[in-house]
C-alpha cells in the first residue's frame, strides 16, 4: 500500500489494485494541480479547494455523499459531520470517509470543524491511518486535531490542510500540531502493510509538490 500527498487535503492512495484520490483542488490553491489517472475520487464537501474533479483525466468514479459505497472492490463509508463548530451554520456539512486497502483501514476527515460525537467515533470504528486537517481557520486547529487523534486512536497520522510555501490560503503551520507528539518523521512516500504498522503512534509528514 502506498500513499502520496499532492497538497492540501489531496492524497493518492494505491492498494488492492485501485488508485483512490481524496479532495482534488483547483488552481487557486497554489499547488500543482493533481493530474493523476485514478479509479475513485472522494469529495468531502463542495468547496473549490476540495471538489475540483474536473482537473482529473479520465472518468473516475466520484463519491460525494455519505453512506456505504461499493466501488472497484472497495467498501467506502461516508459519515456526515460539520465544517464548523456550530453544526454547519457557518460553512455547512462535511463528509468523513473510511475504507480499507491491503489490510490497512484509512480515514480521511476532510474539513472537519469540530470534535467528534461519541456515536460518530463508534460508527467509524478502528482506524490504522488517519488523514487529519491541522491548520485551523476553516477546520479544527492543532489542539482540536490532537484531541480528534485521541478519539480515533490511529497508529499512523498524516497531517493535511496546513500552511506550506506553495499554499495561497492563510493556515497555521504543521509544527503547531506536531509539538503534541514524540514520534514524528518525514517521508516522500508512505509505504506500509498491516505487518508494518508501528507499535506506537507515529505522525508522518509527507513531502508535498513544490
Amino acid at each position: 500500500m502506498e500513499v502520496r500527498w499532492l497538497g492540501h487535503a489531496c492524497f493518492l492512495c494505491e492498494g488492492n489494485g485501485v488508485r483512490l484520490l481524496t479532495d482534488p483542488f483547483g488552481k487557486e490553491v497554489g499547488y500543482p494541480l493533481p493530474r493523476e489517472v485514478v479509479d475513485v475520487v472522494t469529495v468531502s464537501h463542495d468547496h473549490y479547494d476540495h471538489n475540483a474533479v474536473q482537473v482529473l483525466p479520465g472518468r473516475p468514479r466520484v463519491i460525494r455523499e455519505p453512506g456505504v459505497h461499493e466501488v472497484e472492490g472497495l467498501r467506502i463509508e461516508g459519515f456526515s459531520v460539520y465544517h464548523d463548530e456550530v453544526r454547519g451554520a457557518k460553512r455547512g456539512r462535511n463528509i468523513i470517509y473510511a475504507w480499507e486497502m491491503d489490510g490497512i483501514r484509512f480515514c480521511h476527515l476532510g474539513d472537519l470543524g469540530h470534535l467528534l460525537e461519541p456515536a460518530t467515533v463508534e460508527a467509524i470504528g478502528k482506524i490504522d491511518l488517519l488523514m487529519i486537517p491541522v491548520g485551523g481557520v476553516y477546520t479544527i486547529d492543532a489542539r482540536g486535531a490532537f484531541r480528534v487523534v485521541e478519539q480515533l486512536n490511529p497508529r499512523l497520522v498524516l497531517p493535511m490542510h496546513y500552511k506550506t510555501p506553495p499554499l495561497k490560503l492563510d493556515l497555521a503551520p504543521v509544527e503547531d500540531f506536531t509539538r503534541y507528539f514524540d514520534r514524528v518523521r518525514r517521508e516522500k512516500v508512505l509505504r506500509v502493510g498491516p505487518g508494518g504498522l508501528p507499535e506506537e503512534r507515529e505522525v508522518i509528514l509527507l513531502d508535498h509538490p513544490a
